[in-house]
């Protein structure tokens, strides 16, 4: 009675089966409640209470140990039991275990068990979150890590590996070796400031095995274990290297577009003193001549019309001049000038067309060579090489005719097959402490009284230039005749400067 009255209140469920057919001799309220098939069991079969078992094997289990006196133990074992007419599924922690008489002999088994289905379905929930966690940070490229801190060992997710570069296990030492030397101080920073806040972040560079160099960030939060000592170290590594890239672009972009803005400021105070100062002498001398031609026309004399009406002309074409050097140099950056191949042998031949006056007037020996096709901006390619040759002929001696001599070769600039082409006259030479100043907007080494010119000629020249990516220098002696080299790529690349 007093076991009966123990095994009843006791919250598990438990059961007593005897004889072959697991006759039920006792259950208590908590077995019968789990059976789910009311209070009347006792004094039946085991079997008859609960038939769905019999195709689980939990009946043969319980047989087993009758007759062989073997205890049987399930762990996280799935049940199906039908309760109130429907078929439930149940984990449960059981065990069948044999009852001795005083002779040795089995006569019963004792049925005990734990209903662990809840605990289970948590397990599944937790599992099927971790594993939907870890195939969101996988898709997202992000790579994982903990670190023991005593052990300096370190887990690491496929990700993580495949933006380090990492192969196999390696320590936290190693690890830090393959960061770029420059930004050890920056990781050293971040790690010290952790032991206050907690949390680690930072960028930094890995180095690959091919020594290329890689943008990573670095986040991590410091586990301490129960007396507040660091133990852990858990965080995240993603690859931020078309970030910086992007970064970097964006930069120099803006760097560009400042560079641009702060010419574009300084060639408007230039254009502001031109139209101050340059076209403002044109205009006066149009007025003036313009006032003289007036009153010979009301004297009646037109002795000196022819005169000032040239005059006039001079000054007007001297405006026309400015104002359409100004407009070209100003939208050269503005405008796009397709690119397509070009005979730079019909591009010379067609601007010796054009200055076919001025040759004939200064009796000038033009000497040129074979030279490449290319890819360009005809248009461009023909100002550029209008501006150098009509240099070479302005500034001639007037003492001498003057000789232009185009000579090419083919060269490898930078990488990239181009063509060189060298502009050499006999004229009055250039001074080679402006070289360089003679490519700046509005630069003028002469008056222009001694030669016409609205001093941008050389500065279009250099922005045709660069924008096929080739360089143009200067050289010469005073008195002595000047050289200006052009390289230009043979083949347009698609990028321009």
């Amino acid at each position: 009675m007093l076991l009966n009255n123990i095994v009843d209140s006791l919250p598990l469920p438990v059961a007593v089966y005897v004889g072959n057919n697991l006759t039920i001799e006792i259950a208590n309220p908590a077995m019968i409640k789990t059976w789910g098939k009311g209070d009347q069991v006792i004094g039946k079969n085991y079997l008859d209470i609960v038939p769905e078992i019999k195709d689980q094997q939990i009946f043969d289990q319980a047989l087993t140990v009758l007759k062989t006196g073997i205890a049987f133990h399930a762990k996280n074992k799935k049940v199906d039991l039908i309760i109130e007419g429907i078929m439930t599924e149940h984990y449960f922690n059981y065990c069948f275990i044999p009852l001795f008489n005083e002779k040795g002999e089995v006569y019963g088994v004792l049925n005990t068990g734990t209903d662990v289905t809840d605990l289970k379905k948590a397990k599944e929930e937790v599992k099927s979150s971790n594993e939907k966690l870890t195939m969101a940070i996988d898709a997202s490229g992000i790579g994982t890590y903990e670190i023991d801190l005593a052990t300096k060992k370190i887990k690491t997710s496929g990700n993580f590996n495949a933006i380090c570069s990492i192969d196999k296990e390696i320590s936290t030492d190693e690890l830090i070796s393959r960061l770029h030397p420059d930004d050890l101080p920056v990781r050293e920073k971040a790690h010290k400031e952790a032991l206050t806040t907690g949390e680690i972040s930072y960028e930094a560079r890995i180095i690959s095995n091919d020594q290329s160099a890689k943008w990573v960030k670095i986040s991590g939060k410091i586990i301490n274990n129960v007396k507040g000592i660091p133990k852990t170290i858990i965080g995240v590594i993603q690859d931020i290297q078309e970030h910086r890239a992007f970064e970097e672009e964006l930069k120099k972009q803006v760097e560009n577009q400042t560079e641009e803005l702060t010419r574009s400021n300084n060639d408007l105070l230039h254009f502001a003193g031109i139209v101050s100062h340059d076209l403002r002498e044109p205009v006066r001398k149009i007025k003036i001549f313009n006032t003289l031609l007036s009153d010979e026309s009301k004297s009646g004399f037109y002795r000196n019309s022819e005169k000032y009406t040239l005059k006039i002309d001079q000054s007007a074409k001297r405006m026309e001049n400015i104002i359409e050097g100004i407009l070209t140099y100003s939208t050269l950056d503005k405008t796009s000038q397709p690119f397509e191949k070009i005979d730079l042998n019909q591009i010379i031949e067609n601007i010796k067309t054009d200055l076919e006056l001025v040759i004939k007037e200064k009796d000038a020996i033009l000497i040129t060579c074979e030279l490449p096709e290319m890819e360009g901006a005809p248009i461009l390619i023909s100002q550029l090489f209008y501006n150098l040759m009509q240099n070479a002929l302005k500034f001639s001696k007037a003492d001498q005719p003057p000789m232009v001599i185009i000579s090419s070769s083919l060269i490898d600039h930078k990488g990239i097959k181009s063509v060189e082409i060298k502009i050499k006259d006999n004229g009055i030479g250039l001074d080679p402490a402006f070289s360089e100043r003679i490519f700046t907007p509005f630069e003028r080494l002469h008056s222009k009284d001694q030669y016409e010119g609205n001093g941008l000629g050389l500065a279009l020249c250099q922005k045709i230039v660069k924008r096929h990516n080739g360089r143009i220098s200067a050289s010469g002696q005073k008195d002595n005749g000047a050289e200006f080299t052009v390289i230009l790529p043979l083949i347009h690349t698609g990028k321009t400067k």
